[in-house]
């Protein structure tokens, strides 16, 4: 207990009301009913003093609550002492059933602690039944009393054990989710970069070997000029090479995360070379699994950097392998937007219910970080009519 003053133990709000309630009621018990009749209260001092003192351990009962009953108890005993028998304060009844409710709540009953707090429930309502005469009715309505502010004290401790239970599950789960979500973008991004890597490696080999073409040409009068080129010709190797030594071993990553994304049913897994250039061939592929797949070109086609057209290639992909996989649509458009200064990429279909994009396959948490790549925005979602768009905006140089 002195530990946990030290530690700065404070009461709760609710101990602080509930002795307030006992203090006060008790004080307005002991003066407002004093008089010379049998059922009043001869000597007030006595009483107030007890009031005042069972509230002060009811505002501690959260520290020592089996300790705190017998208190009580004893202050009880005592004021019966002081006052004599003939009148029973009402404050020590209820003050008992808190302090009751208090001890059944903490601890289990059928632990060591818990056996000793249900001593010191019987010790106290067997004091109960000594401060005045009663009847058997008397002691079976103190007994029901007693027993309901116990019952309730083990079944608030067991709700509030449940409870706490379900919120370290819910934290556990959360966390697990989490880390589910961070892996997923991990393996994401790790296929993004492998399909990068190809892109790059084909680009900078094209300079290469069109820088080492032009250094042939140029004849022996050239001589600075071909030494540029043959400069240009040995950055190039050794930036392939570096390319290699970087992202060489994520070849060695298993091809889960490669295939999950457009391995849907008819969708196909084209090289890593696919941009917008192939969507005829992966359209016509999705049309055989099914629902008729529509699509529509607006603004005028201009040349795309490799790398975005892959990225908006596989934002289509993914969408359409979800509309196979979860979304039972009849139709689905695909609808390229060229504007000046942005690509818009919409896939919209007319499932009878939402497909979960990312539920299993985590395709949104890809689909996000392709866009993201190229500093655009990707929103996913039911439409009105009850089916699901994903709108994909990639930023174009003017």
């Amino acid at each position: 207990m002195l530990r946990r003053f030290a530690g700065g133990w404070r009461p709760s709000r609710l101990d602080v009301l509930l002795s307030l309630a006992v203090t006060v009621a008790g004080l307005v018990e002991s003066f407002g009913r004093q008089g010379s009749e049998p059922w009043q209260i001869g000597d007030p001092y006595p009483f107030a003093a007890g009031a005042v003192a069972a509230g002060l351990v009811v505002l501690l009962r959260s520290l020592f609550p089996a300790t705190a009953l017998l208190l009580l108890t004893a202050i009880g005993w005592a004021v019966q002492v002081a006052a004599g028998h003939g009148y029973y304060a009402a404050w020590h009844f209820y003050s008992t059933l808190i302090l009751v409710h208090t001890v059944a709540g903490a601890a289990e009953p059928r632990s060591r602690r818990g056996l000793a707090g249900l001593g010191c429930v019987l010790l106290a309502y067997a004091h109960l039944q000594t401060l005045q005469s009663n009847d058997a009715a008397e002691v079976l309505i103190g007994a029901i009393f007693v027993g309901v502010a116990y019952g309730s004290g083990i079944l608030l401790r067991r709700q509030i054990d449940q409870t706490r239970r379900l919120a370290e599950q819910t934290a556990r789960l959360e966390a697990e989710r989490e880390e589910r979500a961070r892996w997923a973008v991990a393996q994401e991004r790790s296929r993004i970069a492998r399909e990068l890597h190809d892109v790059v490696s084909h680009n900078v080999s094209l300079m290469t070997l069109h820088a080492g073409g032009v250094r042939r040409l140029l004849g022996d009068d050239r001589a600075r000029e071909r030494d540029l080129l043959l400069a240009v010709e040995q950055a190039g190797r050794e930036a392939v090479g570096e390319l290699g030594l970087m992202l060489g071993m994520l070849r060695q990553t298993e091809t889960e995360t490669e295939t999950g994304a457009g391995a849907g049913a008819g969708a196909g897994a084209p090289s890593p070379q696919a941009g917008l250039d192939r969507l005829d061939e992966l359209i016509s592929q999705v049309a055989q699994a099914g629902p008729e797949v529509r699509l529509r070109v607006t603004g005028a086609p201009r040349p795309l950097p490799a790398g975005l057209s892959l990225s908006a290639y596989r934002v289509i992909q993914e969408s359409l392998t979800n509309v196979l996989k979860h979304a039972h649509a009849t139709t689905v458009d695909v609808v390229l937007r060229y504007a000046p200064g942005e690509l818009r990429v919409t896939v919209v279909n007319d499932g009878v219910r939402a497909h979960s994009a990312g539920t299993g396959g985590h395709g949104l948490i890809g689909m996000r970080e392709r866009t993201a790549l190229h500093g655009g925005e990707l929103s996913a979602g039911p439409t009105p009519s009850g089916g699901y768009r994903v709108l994909a905006v990639f930023p174009l140089p003017c």
